[in-house]
């Protein structure tokens, strides 16, 4: 991967644009990047993994995902934060751009809107000359460079941009902090995954042998239930060896005692099935004896009971045999019965119709009365023409009452349309002054609209003015209280330093060991080292002091720009809204708003008076338009009602002749419909009744002959004999009834076993019913046990089954937990077999380390003139388990000690080596990706020159492998070694680079 250029805006520190050609930079192999404290020399590293991964390096990415953080507050309200990067890797030339996700002002309105961040992936080809585009999603370009690159963002951020901190605590750390560091760079995750696997797979298997264990056990005490004292089962819990042998032991001797019982069992049911058929058999013969002996005396009783009824039984005989006879007369009675009720219905019908007649036809008769009601017929006949002419004219009379309703109508109508005619010049002028005071209004509320806008603007800024006012008296209060702060702060940093500059001795003193050289003079003896005195100020206590200080001169700038905001917003607001008060324009402004209104009000009747004057017009031609017809219906009026008085007139002369005596037509036409009625219904009775008369004689000749014939002396001896339905079939079910029982008596008195069972002794039913019930108890009994014994094998055979089977699937389950269990604890650290007690992963970042310690060591010997060489260690840490020990050998003296004891200069180019090494094992972990561009961040100012000069001919030897390296520090005597330069500037619009080449 080589860097060729980097552009820079509104990110970090830099609040315009800046550009950075690494290509003039990278031509001499090593280049400078410096500055002031503060300047943004680490912020051009954090704008390169910006640009690759989309995130900075470290605890600066906190915040960070949404890219707020990452804009310049130096940068413009409208300069938009990005980072443009050109680099060639794998081959390939590509540039990416990057811009977050930021806060600007809305192009229309007030107020801020954020827009989404967004990224561009271009590639150059060679064969046209141009860029082509290849992508635009923040994913896919984030994975892309993973791919090319063959690292994360901590691989990168370690290998390309080396942290000489980070690799200094690696030196003196312990061995977990030494794992986290080095699991990072070579993603051992993947064996810890494997570890954790074989945990949770042993656990698992495990869990799975206990369940298996106590179903097991569960299966046991269940068979021991079953077989009650037969079975007896050892103390035991789920895991304990031998507890399948047991368990399949004990369920052996319980299934053989359980099948004893059940043979048992079934002797004794044999037995009480015998005894129970034999009483059986002798209850059932004393039932039957029994039997015959009730039925004999039973039939004695009812052949008794027959006897007394034997009289009633004669009568019922004759009686109804004189019904049979009497039936050949019933139709004869009921035909005589029939005619004699049909007589007196017709001599009663001719009664009342006479009745109803005159005096002078009560005594006529059927032809006389006959002839009468067809000449009232006739006459009846003669009154349709009469009808035709009565109805003409009540439709004439109906006639000329519409037409005087008409006329009524039309006048009314007449004097409404005067009367409103009468009024229309004033309706008119009236709706006219209307309209004109609407359009008036109307051109007074468009002049009201154009004062309303400026209007509310002045007020609006006079409230943000006043609103403001109470800001700036505030934030000029926190302005002078940060500025306080600040002071404090650094007046209490300076006065920390100075107290540890005071105690350096003795901090320096605490690192002093007997035979070891001292860091400052070189001697191997202390005779006298220094000691801490009462209030010693240590080397944290001091930083956290100058944290404390540079969070309040922060806190202090943030506090100076909101004050100069403040400011200039109500600059702003003051000259929009000038020295009015905001009462008074808040009051001027609401009589323009009432104004306003009540013109918009005024002006909104314009349109509906326009339309009622429109209306009112064509009311006016209609009602002249009803007038004129109104005057034609009344002359069509005249000549209609001169014809309808004639008509009339002829009309009434012809039906006062028809009427005669009667009101009208009608009264005479019902008085002669009722006439012919009642006589033709009285002619209908004469005749009627006459004809019954006859019926009835010769009904009663019939009857007298009926009864002489069946044998009887009058019709009403006859009569007397006839029984209805009911009585006959009541008297014949008697007679039948009685023949019944009196052959079912002589069958059971005939029957031999019957007569036989009844002379014998009587039957003891009691006795032989209770020796059945016991010997069904006994059996009853026998059957339950011998279900107990059968239900008892075959649940045990069941539970010994599933045992067994249990058994079977428990052996493979058990073999398996034996094997993964060795298997955890081995990958673990804590299996016997694991002699140096390492987990997995620990073994291989031990394997990993030991090649970075092979590969510092060869940049290491060269920086320390061959003195120091690094190599790991895998001697017991905590715990008793090997840990990632790494020590250093010093060829002077030939002993092995661990950096930590290294000195302040020393640890640096350890630290670097250590770096450099790294970078190359990664890379080659990496799928041996070139990185033809690096940067080491400080350090350099703890090294003496001949070091220094060491450290640069080896970073120099770097262009071996075509790599450029870029060193971050703000040491002077490098910029007088380092040709190219890379310098950042910091002022107060925002920091700026200048770079200069080897030339």
């Amino acid at each position: 991967m080589r860097l060729h250029r980097l552009g820079i805006t509104a990110f970090g520190p830099f609040g315009g644009s800046q550009s950075i050609d690494f290509d003039v930079l990278s031509s001499a192999g090593l280049f400078l990047l410096h500055g002031p404290t503060g300047a943004g020399k680490t912020s051009v590293l954090d704008a390169v993994c910006y640009a690759l991964y989309g995130s900075v390096p470290g605890a600066r990415q906190s915040g960070s995902g949404q890219g707020m953080n990452l804009r310049s507050d130096h940068a413009g309200p409208r300069t938009r934060t990005e980072v443009r990067l050109e680099l060639t890797v794998a081959g390939r030339r590509l540039e990416v751009t990057r811009q977050p996700p930021w806060e600007r002002p809305k192009l229309r309105g007030k107020g801020t809107t954020v827009d989404k961040a967004q990224t561009w992936l271009r590639e150059y080809d060679s064969t046209v000359g141009a860029w082509r585009d290849l992508s635009r999603s923040h994913q896919e370009i984030g994975n892309e460079f993973e791919q090319l690159l063959g690292m994360s963002r901590e691989q990168f951020c370690q290998v390309v941009l080396l942290p000489q901190g980070d690799f200094a605590r690696f030196l003196r750390a312990d061995a977990e902090a030494r794992g986290r560091l080095l699991g990072r760079l070579f993603d051992t995750q993947r064996f810890a995954d494997v570890e954790k696997r074989l945990a949770e797979r042993r656990r698992a298997t495990e869990t799975r042998v206990r369940e298996g264990d106590a179903a097991l056990l569960a299966d046991a005490h269940r068979m021991q239930q079953e077989a009650g004292d037969a079975m007896e089962l050892p103390d035991l819990a789920p895991g304990d060896p031998g507890l399948a042998e047991a368990v399949l032991g004990a369920a052996a001797v319980a299934r053989s005692t359980a099948r004893e019982h059940l043979t048992l069992a079934h002797c004794r049911l044999a037995t009480a099935e015998a005894a129970h058929a034999e009483a059986r058999r002798t209850l059932d013969g004393v039932r039957e004896l029994a039997r015959l002996q009730t039925r004999f005396a039973e039939a004695r009783q009812r052949a008794e009971r027959l006897q007394e009824r034997s009289g009633a039984h004669r009568e019922a005989q004759e009686r109804l045999e004189r019904a049979r006879k009497a039936e050949a007369v019933a139709p004869a009675l009921e035909l005589r019965e029939a005619a004699e009720e049909e007589h007196r219905r017709a001599a009663r019908a001719e009664t009342h119709a006479r009745g109803l007649l005159p005096g002078s036809w009560a005594d006529a008769g059927a032809t006389g009365l006959a002839s009468a009601a067809r000449r009232a017929a006739e006459e009846l006949g003669g009154l349709d023409a009469a009808r035709r002419a009565e109805r003409r004219l009540a439709e004439l009379t109906e006639e000329r009452a519409g037409i005087d309703r008409q006329e009524r109508a039309d006048e009314d109508v007449l004097r409404e349309v005067d009367a409103w005619l009468d009024g229309w010049d004033t309706t008119r002028a009236a709706l006219q002054s209307r309209i004109d005071s609407a359009q008036e209004a109307a051109a007074r509320a468009e002049q009201l609209a154009v004062r309303r806008e400026p209007m509310h603007k002045r007020l609006e800024a006079a409230r943000t003015r006043d609103a403001l006012a109470a800001d700036l008296d505030e934030a000029q209060q926190r302005a002078r209280a940060c500025e306080q702060r600040a002071l404090d702060a650094r007046a209490h940093w300076l006065d920390l330093k100075e107290q540890r500059l005071n105690g350096i001795a003795a901090e320096l003193a605490a690192h002093l060991t007997d035979g070891e050289p001292c860091a400052v003079c070189g001697a191997t003896e202390h005779p006298a080292p220094a000691r801490k005195v009462a209030g010693h100020v240590d080397r944290e206590t001091e930083e956290r002091a100058l944290a404390a200080c540079r969070r309040a001169e922060e806190q202090h700038s943030e506090a100076e720009q909101h004050l100069g905001t403040v400011r200039t917003a109500l600059a702003a607001a003051t000259a929009e809204a000038g020295d009015t008060p905001t009462a008074q324009l808040e009051a001027e402004e609401g009589e323009l708003e009432q104004e306003h209104t009540r013109t918009r009000r005024v002006a909104s009747a314009l349109h509906a008076a326009r339309e009622e004057l429109r209306r009112a017009e064509h009311e006016r031609e209609q009602r002249l338009a009803d007038r004129q017809q109104a005057a034609v219906r009344a002359a069509a009026r005249l000549t209609r009602y001169e014809t309808l008085e004639r008509e009339q007139g002829l009309l009434e002369t012809e039906l006062s002749e028809a009427r005669g005596t009667a009101g009208s037509v009608a009264a005479r036409a019902a008085q002669l419909e009722r006439q012919a009625a009642l006589l033709t219904e009285a002619a209908d009775a004469v005749r009627a009744a006459e004809d019954a008369a006859q019926r009835l004689k010769e009904a009663d000749a019939r009857l007298a002959d009926a009864a002489f014939r069946a044998g009887f002396d009058t019709p009403q001896a006859a009569a007397a004999a006839l029984l209805d339905d009911a009585a006959h079939r009541e008297l014949q079910q008697r007679l039948d009834a009685w023949h019944t029982e009196e052959a079912a008596v002589r069958a059971v008195l005939a029957e031999a076993g019957t007569a036989d069972a009844a002379r014998q002794p009587p039957a003891d039913l009691a006795a032989a019913e209770a020796a059945a019930a016991t010997t069904d108890r006994r059996l009853r009994e026998a059957a339950s046990a011998r279900d107990a014994a059968a239900r008892r094998c075959t649940e045990l055979d069941r539970l010994s089954a599933r045992a067994a089977t249990g058994t079977r699937r428990l052996a493979p389950l058990r073999e398996e937990y034996d094997r993964v269990a060795r298997l955890a604890a081995l990958t673990a650290g804590t299996s016997a077999d694991n002699e140096r007690r390492m987990r997995l992963e620990a073994y291989v970042l031990a394997a990993r380390l030991e090649q970075v310690a092979a590969a510092a060591t060869v940049r290491l010997q060269r920086m320390s003139s061959g003195r120091y060489t690094l190599v790991h260690s895998d001697d017991r840490a905590g715990r008793g388990r090997s840990g990632l020990g790494l020590h250093v050998v010093d060829a002077w003296t030939g002993r092995e000690r661990d950096t930590a004891t290294l000195s302040g200069g020393e640890t640096f180019f350890a630290s670097l080596a250590l770096a450099l090494g790294l970078a190359d094992v990664v890379t080659d972990e990496a799928g041996g990706v070139r990185l033809d561009t690096l940067f080491i961040d400080e350090g350099f100012g703890s090294l003496d020159d001949q070091t220094l000069d060491e450290v640069l001919d080896v970073l120099d030897s770097l262009r071996e492998r075509d790599r450029s390296v870029g060193i971050v520090s703000h040491v002077p005597d490098l910029r007088r070694r380092v040709h190219a330069q890379l310098e950042v500037v910091k002022g107060r619009s925002g920091s700026a680079v200048r770079q200069r080449g080897a030339g």
